[in-house]
């Protein structure tokens, strides 16, 4: 379960970042290819968060889904699954254009700060 490992990095760098400051709400962007549960991803929060300064602070996951460019027919498509191959022409030559995010995008401070 990598979640739980994901979710402790997250909880450190926003921990460091707020300097003892109350935090509302986290966000983070995660791609399709990173083969994130996100319910794992929530479980592994409000385990880690329990009895510290986050507790009671939401994770929000926003799915980015992973989409190729194809560099034989030049198609751009959205995966369903993590194989990486044009669904037009069915070439594996192809670029990643989105899906491998892993970001702390932002994180609200109780306040309105962000």
């Amino acid at each position: 379960m990598h979640e739980l490992s994901l979710c402790q990095a997250i909880v450190d760098t926003v921990t460091a970042r707020a300097t003892g400051r109350p935090v509302r709400r986290v966000d983070v962007r995660i791609g399709h290819l990173r083969q994130v549960v996100p319910d794992s991803l929530q479980f592994s929060w409000e385990m880690l968060t329990q009895g510290t300064d986050l507790e009671g602070c939401s994770l929000v996951v926003e799915h980015v889904p992973a989409v190729v460019l194809c560099r034989s027919c030049e198609a751009e498509t959205t995966l369903d699954w993590p194989i990486l191959a044009c669904q037009e022409c069915e070439s594996h030559n192809v670029q990643v254009v989105s899906g491998e995010e892993l970001q702390l995008a932002s994180f609200d401070l109780v306040g309105g700060n962000r």
